[in-house]
């Protein structure tokens, strides 16, 4: 009985610095990595200015209240012009209204400059709108910028 106690507790040790060698390595592998996307965070509200906070991942603002949320459909320069529908919508830039997204909302302009975030600078033709936290690869397959 003994020799199955010590026999188990081997096996038991393997296991967990087996699963333990697994996740440490998993960490920055492109499954768990931050993916470029278009999806777009900022505090303030849709009629103010951005008061303090633009990300790539959903957040809280300094006043407790949750990140708005929206998607890049194109960049001006510094400027991303964002619909606010939301982070998963995918429309674009309504072609009867260019102050309008598809789903009838306003476009909303954020400056990036400053804020450390990477985006596809494709041009004016690529409808990609990916913006990363990190440097990476646009979906188009060109590399993204850090917005200065």
């Amino acid at each position: 009985m003994k020799r199955f106690g010590t026999v188990f507790a081997l096996v038991a040790a393997t296991l967990i610095v087996g699963v333990s060698a697994h996740r440490a390595g998993a960490e920055g592998t492109p499954e768990t990595a931050a993916k470029p996307s278009s999806a777009i965070y900022w505090c303030g509200s849709a009629s103010d200015g951005v008061c303090s906070g633009i990300s790539t991942t959903l957040g809280t603002c300094p006043d407790g209240k949750p990140m708005n949320a929206g998607h890049v459909i194109g960049m001006e320069g510094t400027t991303a012009l964002v619909c606010i529908c939301g982070a998963d919508c995918t429309c674009k830039i309504d072609p009867k209204d260019p102050t309008k997204c598809g789903c009838n909302k306003p476009i909303r302009h954020i400056d990036l400059a400053g804020t450390g975030i990477y985006h596809c600078s494709c041009g004016a033709a690529c409808d990609c709108n990916t913006i990363s936290d990190k440097p990476g690869t646009c979906k188009c397959g060109k590399p993204l910028v850090q917005v200065k």
